[in-house]
C-alpha cells in the first residue's frame, strides 16, 4: 500500500507485531542479542539470515530508524551512524577507498571542507573543489579516471544555494561516477534527491530529522541504482572473506553478494562494523520521535524563516540577505522547480560596522540561542566564521560570502513576529 510522506513519519519501518504491540519503537538497550542456536549464529555472522546478534552491527531501535529514513527519503536501505560527519566520510570514503578523487564545492560544511581538504589526503583520497557545483561544464573538466563521485549539498550551510541534482546527476552517471549528497538542510520532507538521480544520501540526524536538538546522529542512504561493477570500483567487486564462505569454498564480492545493495553493505560491514560510530539505541529512538512531526516541523519552520528573510531586507545596517526561497537570485527558477515549498529553515545575512556590532548582536538577542547547531525547535544564532567555518580556507570561507561580519539563524518554532521584535532590538542596539 503506497501511503503519503506525513504518513511514513509516523509508521514506516515498524512492526508492533514483532515488538510486543508496543506502540512506539522500544529502545533496545542491550549490546547483545541471543542467537537462539548454533545453526541460526552462524547465519546471522555469514549474513545469510536477518537479525540482530551484536548492537555494533544492528540494533532493532536502530534498525526501525534506518528503514523509517529509507522510506521517506525513497532509498533500499540505510545505515544510522553515530553523527553526521561519521555519514559524510563513511560515503566518501567507500567510495572512494583505495585511492581516489571527490569533486566538490568550496561552500559546505566547515567540517566536511576540512576533511576533504586537510584529512582524507593521507588516505589517498583528494578534492577537486570548484567554486559553482552548479556549473557543469566546470564539473566535467574535473572528472578524471581516478575520479570517484561527486558531492554536494540540497541546500549549502549557510547560503542556502540550492544545486541542481537533476543536471548533476546526469553528468555523473554519463562518466560513470555516483553522486552523493547532503540533504540536512531540507530533510526529505522539502526534498527527496533519489527521485532527482542523487545515488547516495546523507544526514546529520541531529539537526532538522531529529529536530529538537537533543540527539547526535547521522545516516546514509542507498538509492540502489548505481552500478559499482563498472571498473571504477575495484573495493566492490574483489572477494572479501567477510561475505564468503571460506568453510564451504564460497568466495564473495560486495557486488557478487548483494547485488543492488553493495554500497550499503559495505558501508555497514566495513565501516560501522570496523571504525564502530554506532548511534545508541536511545538516540535512534529521540530520532525516531523527532521523525513524526518533521512535515509539520519543516513546513513551520521553511515559512517562517523566509518571513523572517523577507523582514530583514529592510532592516537598517543590514547589507545582505541570504535566503534563495526569497527569488532574488540567479536560482530562481530552480527553487520554484524544486523546492515549492521552501529551501529550510536557515538564512543568515551581513551587517554593516564590524566584528564588535556582530558580538553585541549575538549577545543582545533574547529569544535565539547561540549554539552551533540547526534544524532544532528552538531558533538559534551564530557567527559562522568563528564557529561552524572556522577550520575552512579563507580564501573557500571567503568564495562562499561566509566572511566575519556575517550572522546565521536557524528559524525554530517560535511566533516568527517574536523572533522578528527579537532581532530588530538586537541590530537596534549593536548600533
Amino acid at each position: 500500500m503506497t501511503i503519503d510522506f506525513c504518513t511514513a513519519a509516523v509508521h514506516a519501518g515498524y512492526d508492533r507485531a514483532a515488538n510486543a504491540r508496543a506502540a512506539t519503537v522500544p529502545i533496545y538497550a542491550s549490546a547483545a542479542f541471543d542467537m537462539e542456536s548454533a545453526e541460526h549464529g552462524d547465519a546471522l555472522s555469514a549474513g545469510t539470515a536477518e537479525g540482530f546478534s551484536y548492537s555494533r552491527v544492528a540494533n532493532p531501535t536502530v534498525d526501525a530508524l534506518e528503514r523509517r529514513i529509507a522510506a521517506l527519503e525513497g532509498g533500499v536501505a540505510a545505515v544510522a551512524v553515530a553523527s553526521g560527519m561519521a555519514a559524510v566520510s563513511f560515503a566518501l570514503l567507500c567510495a572512494a577507498e583505495g585511492g581516489g578523487r571527490i569533486i566538490s564545492p568550496t561552500n559546505l560544511y566547515g567540517a566536511s571542507v576540512d576533511a576533504m581538504e586537510s584529512f582524507f589526503p593521507a588516505f589517498g583520497i583528494h578534492t577537486d573543489f570548484v567554486a559553482d557545483i552548479n556549473d557543469l561544464a566546470q564539473v566535467e573538466a574535473r572528472i578524471g579516471p581516478d575520479t570517484r563521485a561527486i558531492y554536494a549539498e540540497t541546500v549549502a550551510n549557510p547560503s542556502t544555494d540550492v544545486t541542481d541534482v537533476d543536471a548533476l546527476a546526469d553528468l555523473a552517471h554519463r562518466h560513470g561516477i555516483p553522486l552523493i549528497v547532503d540533504n540536512t538542510v531540507p530533510t526529505p520532507y522539502l526534498f527527496r534527491p533519489i527521485e532527482h538521480g542523487a545515488d547516495i544520501v546523507v544526514h546529520s540526524t541531529t539537526k532538522g530529522i531529529t529536530g529538537h536538538g537533543n540527539a547526535v546522529g547521522g545516516v546514509v542512504v542507498d538509492a540502489g541504482r548505481f552500478d559499482w561493477t563498472n571498473g571504477r570500483f575495484p573495493q566492490f567487486t574483489t572477494p572479501e572473506l567477510v561475505v564468503s564462505d571460506e568453510r564451504a569454498g564460497i568466495e564473495h564480492s560486495f557486488a557478487s553478494r548483494y547485488g543492488n545493495e553493495a554500497f550499503i553493505r559495505r558501508v555497514r560491514i566495513k565501516y560501522l562494523r570496523t571504525f564502530g560510530a554506532v548511534p545508541s539505541p536511545f538516540n535512534a529512538y529521540l530520532s525516531l520521535v523527532g521523525l513524526e512531526t518533521l512535515p509539520q516541523r519543516v513546513a513551520r519552520q521553511a515559512a517562517s524563516a523566509q518571513r523572517i528573510a523577507a523582514h530583514l531586507l529592510d532592516v537598517p545596517h543590514v547589507t545582505r540577505v541570504n535566503h534563495s526561497a526569497l527569488g532574488l537570485t540567479g536560482q530562481r527558477d530552480l527553487v520554484r522547480r524544486d523546492f515549492p515549498q521552501g529551501v529550510g529553515q536557515i538564512l543568515s545575512f551581513t551587517v554593516d560596522g564590524d566584528d564588535s556590532n556582530v558580538r553585541r548582536i549575538l549577545d543582545g538577542v533574547r529569544l535565539f540561542s547561540y549554539i552551533p547547531n540547526i534544524g532544532d525547535a528552538r531558533s538559534l544564532i551564530v557567527d559562522p566564521a568563528r564557529i561552524t567555518h572556522r577550520e575552512v580556507p579563507a580564501a573557500y570561507r571567503l568564495a562562499a560570502g561566509v566572511t566575519d561580519n556575517l550572522i546565521r539563524l536557524s528559524i525554530g518554532l517560535e511566533d516568527p513576529d517574536d523572533l522578528i521584535a527579537d532581532l530588530d532590538q538586537a541590530i537596534a542596539g549593536a548600533y
